[in-house]
């Protein structure tokens, strides 16, 4: 009874599991920046550059430190000094300073008055937080360009399937009425031989398909961050193909890679000045406070009468620091600075050329797809007319077995080169929409 049970609810636990869920590319787009290990990182790099900025604001504020010490004096140092000091003109006397024990604690704060790489800090900290926001959507744009495109690819490979599947069916029954032919002595063994050759082959590239819709779907699986074991499905009408709108060149200054680069240059003409903020002079705010016991003996518990004497002092005062000469080091630095900003102009001015070819290759893919896809349309609709009224002929004796057989190869090839062509279209919609700076409206 125990093992009824046990495998009823092991099967019910498999039936869970192959529960196949429908899925939209909406849903898909969705469910990646959700889950996908690249968009959750990208979310940790805003949160982290908050840190950051509060990093850079804190060496604005004032920084506050506690000190203790204590230490034992085994030997204390003589020093010799000139007995004239004392009413001993012409002597020596040697002298011990200091004592056995020495305890200190303390407080010490210290305040930036000026420093200009401080103010510099602060101004770009805005820029950081920038910088990583724009730096986030566009990974989000491009976890959501990686799962369209498989997407695609996934519906692509599983029609290519159902074609197969559907031809298979049609030679089987070739072959069957082929059967009957040689069974009845109208048909010769090689026509037989060479239909239930066909069906091996078709069959060996359905293997080959369904192999390829396993690395497509596992694909897709992974840029969604999806579980590899989860069933989908992908309904038909998220393939259909509706011409793209046709606008004007949209402005590449406003794709998320562009405005990357230019916060980027931003960043390094702070990091610039801030280099150049080795120039100018500091000066900083110090005080402290402190507390300090001195005695032949350990001084934490001890008191005047073990001859252990506490006193307390205090400082408060201004630190100046000026650079006079580094050896040309600042300079050196600054120049560096000035030219990583000036190899990334240089980028910025390629990749405002790239973007835009990629706006015009995308048009130009879309235009001759669409007429592709057009033309295929129609090829298909012959290679079905050709192939049926040649199966008619063939039963009647007016063509061949070849004949046949060619008609269903030109027929599955037709189909093919339209769903290729559709995906081709599918594609390049994704490259137009990107290249417009519109990925996000595909979640929307």
């Amino acid at each position: 009874m125990k093992r009824v049970i046990l495998i009823f609810l092991c099967s019910i636990g498999l039936t869970a599991n192959a529960q196949v869920k429908t899925l939209t590319l909406k849903e898909a787009l969705t469910y990646a920046l959700q889950n996908k290990a690249d968009a959750k990182k990208s979310k940790l790099q805003v949160e982290n550059s908050e840190y950051q900025i509060q990093e850079i604001r804190s060496r604005a504020l004032p920084q506050i430190s506690g000190n203790a010490s204590l230490t034992y004096n085994p030997i204390l140092q003589t020093n010799v000094i000139d007995g004239g000091s004392f009413g001993q003109p012409g002597t020596t006397i040697q002298a011990t300073f200091g004592q056995k024990w020495t305890s200190g604690a303390g407080i010490s704060l210290t305040q930036a008055l000026f420093d200009q790489s401080v103010f510099t800090g602060l101004r770009a900290a805005k820029s950081t937080r920038e910088f990583y926001q724009i730096n986030d959507q566009l990974t989000e744009e491009q976890v959501i360009e990686r799962v369209a495109n498989n997407y695609y690819g996934v519906y692509v490979q599983r029609e290519r399937l159902i074609l197969l599947d559907s031809n298979y069916v049609n030679t089987t029954k070739v072959r069957n009425i082929v059967q009957g032919q040689f069974d009845n002595g109208l048909a010769k063994k090689i026509d037989l031989d060479r239909i239930i050759v066909k069906m091996s082959n078709i069959d060996t590239e359905r293997q080959q398909i369904k192999n390829q819709i396993t690395l497509q779907e596992n694909a897709l699986k992974f840029y969604m961050g999806m579980p590899i074991e989860a069933q989908i499905e992908i309904p038909k009408e998220e393939f259909e193909v509706v011409p793209a709108a046709l606008t004007e060149v949209p402005n590449v200054e406003n794709r998320t890679e562009y405005l990357l680069l230019k916060k980027q240059e931003e960043l390094l003409v702070f990091n610039k000045k801030a280099t150049e903020a080795l120039y100018y002079p500091t000066l900083n705010l110090v005080a402290g406070y402190n507390y300090i016991g001195q005695g032949p003996e350990m001084p934490l518990f001890a008191k005047p009468r073990d001859g252990v004497y506490w006193s307390d002092y205090s400082a408060i005062g201004l630190n100046l620091h000026v650079p006079i000469f580094t050896g040309f080091g600042t300079r050196a630095k600054v120049r560096q600075a000035d030219v990583e900003i000036r190899s990334l102009q240089e980028d910025i001015k390629d990749t405002k050329l790239s973007l835009d070819l990629d706006y015009r290759n995308a048009m130009a893919q879309i235009e001759n797809n669409l007429i592709t896809i057009n033309n295929q349309r129609e090829n298909m609709r012959l290679a079905k007319e050709i192939l049926s009224d040649t199966k008619n002929n063939y039963l009647q004796g007016l063509a061949s077995l070849t004949d046949l057989l060619d008609a269903e190869n030109e027929s599955l090839e037709a189909q093919n080169n339209f769903t290729r062509a559709v995906l081709n279209y599918k594609i390049a919609e994704i490259t137009l929409i990107k290249s417009k700076g519109e990925l996000k409206t595909l979640i929307k």
